[in-house]
């Protein structure tokens, strides 16, 4: 609370001759915005708001985008927009909706207006965009909550239909496109001409789209038939006048379907249909008969699947039909919403400085997918503009990303995605005489926010986030559903990170690539002090990706244990981390990326890693435990450095490591609990390592420069490091530091508590 109060304090003091405009759900937008007459909505305050002057918002829940016409002229300057302190105020993406209609089991339906979405529907949009993976399926940024909480959006109608398996599911159809069925019709074991003997399904001469698949009644049976797949039977025995075909079948709920039976081929004549309804499952088989046109001697039988005719679903013109399974209630008794708005709090234009966003809970949008490549939106967005502050703000449920510090838009937008290096180089080139430089853009502030349930990022950047710091806030639940893919997904996501300081950050379960993400040209950055767990994607807690350094990652906590950190870059220190999963060293990587000059987003040139070369890291001071391996960089291409490490039991040091302190007996038995008040690590260590090892202090002398660059390592404002304190802020000794993230632990096992951290 006491870094609150001094933030309020500083608020004041920077708008002492500006004017404060209230704002409540009780008021009225013809008021003059004063406390006892106070605006209704965020919006019309922002019309007035003039740099300088604070916009005080009360409890309550807007529905709104907030849209800053202008911001601050100087960051004593700034525009402020602040929830009154104490008081919850919730701005949101979603609207609430009654009228659902019950369809079957636990799914439900509404039918609305598309004028109920104005201008932007987001059951009508698709995501997409440069280096966006659909897996096959199209993606909306639509979304349904029950009781705050999303479901997820089903790929096929079918899908919702069926009962509940995990998570609850919607379906979304707009403006009379039909679906006229489920995606997987039926399954085929066999099928019977009158007296004839039984035909097996797997037995056909031809087919089209279907699959085979193990069949519980023996053999193989045709399976996974969509609409207008076929198979064809050569030489089938109609004996001297069949008229009847039986057909064994299965199909899921939800499912079901209709077989034409033709001569020779799809189109043929048609000699009768047979209906296939549920059986309960795909496994599930019954026996279904067909009367046909009589038909004898040998001909060649098609098969063609259709939909029921029952199964037709028509959307009614200029409307949205929305499926959604809400299991065990009733939607029209509970609080439903679904997403209306693309963003909550984002400027229409960029170039909107020295903004203050705090307090809010910020949630529900519409968000669309943000590549490097094009216009970033978050649920709050620093539209191409200097000098925000976003801080105190709990930022929840966007579709693609909770908070953007991105790119500005234009015609290449989305037109970048050429699988190289160059498209994205133009797009900077481009962005340098668009405004790319310290002066105007980034040195944004993102602290102590409570960031989670986004689909792709927590945090993204492209650019516009250079010079920035981030630190302080909680994300989680980044990307968990990997509905779709890319290769844009993290809890932080960076491109063009110059100088940016992640620090003092708690980051966990972030799926697919890694909880932080520095995407090329994050020269100067600095990943400090940082709690990272639980990150399930391929790089883990960190993934460099194309970075020439310098880049400091220090006394940083990661924990993951499928991977610590993927490195598919060069000139990157790591000092005083406590690292427990392996280490992934990318070498296949030849374009040629950025580098620059000190502290500057000019083009110092283009590095051709014409080798994939790898390397120029230094290892300072770490310490190792189960199962992380630094034998990873012993094929690095360029020289690696390390001095001061320990490695416990389960751990192994690289080539570069001649003064390794091994202890392949010592299990540190590194464990992180949930607590009531906050998270603790449990682990043993041994205060002998102290001494027991000539360990020397990290500092910018002694990390020497990035090899590529030419750049020293030393803090953004270009001061050297001076690593002297530890995660807790505690001093380091200067004559033979402690090795990992804790100064001079006490012996034995013990637990500290990690997060939230007492700092002062």
């Amino acid at each position: 609370m006491k870094s609150l109060v001094i933030t309020f304090a500083m608020a004041a003091t920077f708008t002492l001759l500006g004017r404060e405009y209230h704002v409540s759900v009780q008021g009225n937008d013809a008021n003059d915005g004063s406390k006892s007459k106070p605006f209704k909505t965020i919006s019309t305050a922002a019309l007035r708001a003039q740099p300088g002057d604070v916009v005080t918002v009360h409890q309550g829940v807007y529905r709104e985008h907030v849209r800053p016409p202008r911001g601050g002229e100087t960051d004593k300057q700034r525009i402020v927009y602040q929830a009154a302190p104490g008081e919850k105020v919730v701005i949101t993406g979603s609207e609430p909706i009654k009228g659902w209609e019950k369809v079957a089991g636990d799914t439900w339906k509404v039918t609305l207006p598309n004028a109920f979405f104005g201008s932007f529907n987001p059951y009508a949009e698709l995501i997409h965009g440069d280096w966006f993976g659909d897996n096959g399926r199209r993606h909306h940024p639509g979304a349904v909550y029950l009781n705050g909480e999303w479901l997820v959006e089903a790929a096929h109608l079918d899908e919702v239909l069926k009962p509940v398996s995990k998570t609850p599911l919607w379906y979304a159809q707009v403006d009379g496109v039909s679906e006229e069925g489920p995606q997987y019709l039926l399954n085929l074991a066999s099928l019977r001409l009158g007296a004839s003997p039984v035909i097996p399904a797997e037995k056909s001469a031809a087919r089209h789209g279907t699959q085979l698949a193990p069949c519980s009644e023996g053999g193989q049976c045709v399976g996974f038939i969509r609409k207008n797949d076929w198979v064809r039977y050569d030489g089938v025995d109609f004996g001297t006048g069949t008229d009847t075909v039986e057909f064994r079948a299965a199909a899921y709920p939800g499912a079901g379907g209709q077989i034409e039976l033709r001569l020779d081929k799809a189109d043929g004549e048609l000699l009768g249909t047979c209906d296939v309804s549920v059986t309960g499952d795909w496994q599930k088989w019954q026996t279904f008969a067909a009367k046909i046109k009589p038909t004898e001697g040998k001909k060649n039988l098609c098969l063609l699947f259709k939909w029921l005719p029952q199964a037709k679903v028509v959307v009614p013109a200029n409307s949205t039909v929305i499926y959604a399974q809400f299991p065990g209630v009733n939607p029209n008794e509970q609080p439903v919403e679904i997403n209306v708005r693309q963003t909550v709090f984002t400027p229409n234009k960029t170039g909107i400085d020295y903004i203050t966003v705090r307090g809010f809970d910020l949630r529900n949008a519409a968000t669309p997918w943000a590549p490097p490549s094009a216009a970033q939106f978050g649920i709050v967005s620093a539209y191409w503009c200097k000098g925000w502050i976003i801080e105190n703000n709990e930022i929840s449920y966007s579709k693609c990303c909770g908070v953007a510090l991105g790119k500005y838009g234009d015609e290449f937008d989305n037109t970048n995605d050429a699988g190289s290096a160059d498209p994205y180089t133009d797009c900077v080139r481009r962005a340098l005489t668009n405004g790319w430089n310290k002066a105007t853009i980034g040195s944004h502030l993102v602290r102590n926010n409570h960031i989670h349930h986004c689909g792709q990022t927590g945090v993204v950047g492209s650019l516009g986030c250079s010079f920035s710091t981030v630190s302080g806030n909680v994300i989680h639940d980044i990307h968990l559903h990997q509905l779709f893919g890319g290769a844009e997904m993290a809890g932080i996501k960076f491109h063009g990170a110059i100088d940016v300081v992640i620090s003092h950050n708690h980051i966990y379960r972030c799926g697919d690539v890694a909880g932080i993400w520095l995407d090329w040209m994050a020269q100067g950055a600095q990943v400090t002090g940082n709690l990272l767990h639980d990150n399930v994607g391929g790089s883990g807690d960190i993934f460099f990706e194309m970075q020439h350094g310098p880049i400091l990652v220090a006394n940083n906590l990661m924990l993951s244990k499928g991977v610590s950190f993927g490195l598919n870059s060069q000139g990157i220190a790591f000092a005083y981390n406590l690292i427990a999963g392996p280490i992934n060293n990318y070498l296949s990587d030849t374009r040629s990326t950025p580098f620059h000059p000190a502290h500057s987003t000019q083009l110092a040139g283009l590095y051709a890693a014409g080798k994939g070369d790898s390397g120029d890291h230094r290892f300072y001071n770490n310490l190792f435990v189960t199962p992380c391996k630094l034998q990873a960089l012993d094929n690095s291409v360029l020289p690696c450095f390390a001095a001061g490490n320990v490695f416990t039991k389960g751990t192994q040091p690289s080539k570069f490591d001649t003064d390794a302190l091994l202890k392949p007996d010592f299990a540190a038995d590194v464990t992180l609990t949930e607590k009531p008040d906050g998270w603790y690590l449990d682990f043993t260590l041994d205060p002998a390592w102290a001494t027991e090892q000539t360990r020397q202090p990290v500092t910018t002398e002694r990390l020497g420069k990035a090899a590529v660059p030419g750049v020293r390592f030393e803090n953004p404002d270009g001061s050297p490091c001076l690593l002297n304190t530890d995660y807790f802020g505690e001093k380091r000794s200067q004559t033979s530091p402690f090795p990992g993230p804790f100064e001079l632990p006490k012996s034995g096992r013990q637990s500290r508590k990690v997060w939230p951290l007492s700092r002062s």
